[in-house]
């Protein structure tokens, strides 16, 4: 074999690794940590709800130009919202589905998926479920519980408890429909495209993602300068989990359904990561320039450590049983054109903006009405947070794999 055919066999190998095959479940959760790090230094931690309720924000704002702002919940939307393009989470948001697109065109997987008329009714329930659910626990998984663990605020143990239960009703439900329910299982279609009209796809869209960030960086005012580095971080944090199908929800499902706990150890480790990465950020020697420290302490502490939290963890993860996805799984499907959770994201959108409207008018979260807000540090120290932590997710790692050997946490239908 001459030495052109060698590197060319070593190219082709890199590429179909890197955007062709599944990524291992355990190298993409250390990517995602990794990613998620980067966020926070670049910028702020990340979530999807942020994203999901700006533009949610935007659609009920239309439909108040039409409507008026006389009629109940329109009033909560008399002036614009922050811009899709000028908004952090929106951006966030744009760039992930962006970098899921990206994946599923080079790895083959993009196509539209239109799922039986059961499952698009499914979605527009469980679509209102996580909208509620994220305005009570203060975030969808990512900020009510990956990144609100990650960043060292209690509240997102009790999120963790409420997807727990969420989960488990969750699948009850599935085994019973799957018992007595045959309404529905008709519609199905899948619309494919060419394999190379999917190639070029993919490239355009990574070629747009380089553009806009260079756009962004190129701006004069600083911060909308700095959303650029948002945009292509955004962008890897989908790619990365679209390539190894990395679904928190799955993590929390698998483990009560087949007893498989791959998922669940790849999210405890992850977290870990995350919340050695915050450490060092939020802790009081590393400053900026201005004396400011390089991440606030209080970013993603939420006062819903209580039943806020608990309760919005078990409607958030009802809602995601029914989406097949979780606030993450939900973009970066969508990325991959399943129109089930198209759908699932607008009511998404549309609740949790009605929620999180009605919840700030009250001023619930702000008079400790859904719980207390807890940064951890403030009661045990950084090195007791981490060990906290660390050891919440050592329990949590034996005992889902401990489960994949007895199977006694294993619902049965």
């Amino acid at each position: 074999m001459s030495e052109e055919s060698i590197l060319g066999s070593k190219i082709n190998d890199l590429y179909k690794s890197l955007c062709q095959k599944e990524w291992n479940a355990t190298m993409t959760g250390v990517a995602v940590a990794l990613l998620s790090i980067l966020v926070m230094a670049w910028w702020r931690p990340w979530g999807a709800v942020g994203a999901i309720r700006n533009w949610g924000d935007w659609i009920m704002y239309g439909l108040t130009n039409l409507i008026g702002t006389d009629v109940g919940i329109f009033g909560y939307y008399e002036e614009a919202p922050k811009g899709i393009f000028s908004d952090t989470g929106s951006v966030i948001g744009i760039g992930f589905v962006a970098g899921a697109f990206v994946s599923a065109c080079l790895g083959n997987d993009f196509a539209f998926r239109v799922p039986p008329v059961l499952e698009m009714c499914k979605g527009v329930v469980a679509g209102v479920f996580m909208g509620i659910g994220s305005a009570l626990a203060g975030g969808c998984n990512v900020g009510g519980f990956y990144n609100a663990i990650g960043n060292l605020s209690a509240h997102g143990f009790a999120m963790w408890l409420g997807i727990v239960i969420g989960v488990i009703i969750g699948l009850k439900y599935i085994y019973w429909e799957m018992e007595n329910v045959t309404w529905g299982s008709g519609g199905a279609t899948t619309i494919e495209f060419p394999k190379a009209l999917k190639a070029i796809l993919g490239v355009a869209a990574l070629a747009a993602l380089i553009a806009g960030t260079y756009i962004y960086a190129g701006k004069d005012d600083d911060y909308i300068a700095s959303l650029g580095g948002l945009l292509i971080i955004a962008a890897g944090l989908g790619y990365s989990m679209q390539r190894g199908r990395w679904c928190m929800i799955q993590g929390f499902r698998e483990p009560h359904m087949t007893g498989n706990c791959t998922m669940a150890k790849s999210v405890a480790l992850s977290i870990f990561i995350v919340a050695l990465g915050a450490t060092v950020l939020k802790y009081g020697v590393p400053i900026r320039l201005d004396g400011d420290p390089v991440l606030d302490p209080i970013n993603y502490v939420r006062a819903t450590f209580g039943w806020g939290g608990v309760v919005g963890g078990i409607v958030f993860g009802l809602g995601a049983m029914l989406a097949g996805g979780c606030g993450t799984g939900t973009l970066w499907r969508i990325g991959e054109g399943q129109i089930k959770l198209w759908i699932a994201v607008v009511l998404f959108a549309i609740s949790n903006s009605i929620m999180t409207a009605w919840f700030t008018d009250m001023e619930f979260e702000a008079d400790g009405v859904l719980g207390k807000a807890v940064y951890l540090p403030d009661v045990f120290g950084y090195g007791g947070t981490l060990f906290l932590i660390g050891a919440f997710l050592v329990v949590w790692y034996i005992t889902v794999e401990w489960n994949e050997e007895s199977n006694k946490l294993i619902v049965g239908m």
